[in-house]
């Protein structure tokens, strides 16, 4: 079921705002980063599977055993190649500005100012910085940040959600029994593609969503 906002000026401005964004040429000092959240359901066979045999596949008991669930903060940097997935147990505000920390501090940390792109939860803003951290060192952690926020019901925007989806198909879309090993598959995969530098290619442009989208804009 799709759920579709009603195509204010609010959305049109933070529409346009992306378009314009991803637009930009590549540039290693001013980098652009979408990210977003995922939950990841741990399970545990009951049963040993069967290995794959010559001429058989391998053969994987339908019973399992529900482990408990991570959250997967994924960032990635479209045009630079370049995704960082840290795995939590939960995703509180505590949990994401620790997120941000390590972006700053430690991925991004010779970049002179970075755009990140990110949907509406409540989680996602200033305030939880200073909440957690506390204004002042809040302020000294954001001052190389400028924030940009999807339109309300307009995730298709955040390019993070591409990664996610390949991190689906690649990685996630089994049964992992517990944090060790997703952490080990999960890091696996990321340094592969980091190494590979897959980037994402996205072609929707302002003019599109003018062409296909401007009959439904509310005035």
């Amino acid at each position: 079921m799709w759920c579709i906002g009603a195509l204010t000026e609010e959305y049109r401005q933070r529409m346009y705002d992306l378009l314009d964004l991803y637009a930009r040429p590549f540039r290693a000092e001013e980098p652009v980063v979408c990210l977003d959240e995922k939950s990841k359901q741990l399970l545990k066979d009951t049963r040993p599977p069967l290995p794959t045999q010559p001429n058989s596949s391998a053969k994987q008991d339908y019973e399992y055993v529900r482990a408990g669930t991570c959250n997967l903060f994924v960032a990635v940097e479209p045009k630079g190649g370049r995704r960082t997935v840290v795995i939590t147990d939960h995703r509180a505000k505590t949990d994401f500005v620790a997120f941000i920390q390590h972006l700053l501090k430690q991925v991004y940390v010779t970049a002179q100012r970075i755009h990140l792109v990110m949907d509406n939860l409540n989680t996602h803003f200033r305030k939880c910085f200073e909440e957690v951290l506390g204004a002042k060192e809040a302020k000294a952690l954001l001052r190389r940040v400028v924030f940009h926020y999807t339109p309300k019901h307009a995730s298709w925007l955040n390019m993070a959600e591409i990664e996610i989806g390949i991190l689906d198909r690649q990685c996630l879309d089994r049964r992992l029994p517990d944090r060790v090993t997703l952490t080990a598959e999960v890091n696996a995969w990321q340094l592969r593609r980091n190494m590979e530098q897959r980037g994402i290619e996205w072609t929707f442009t302002r003019q599109d969503a003018d062409t296909k989208m401007a009959r439904h804009y509310v005035l």
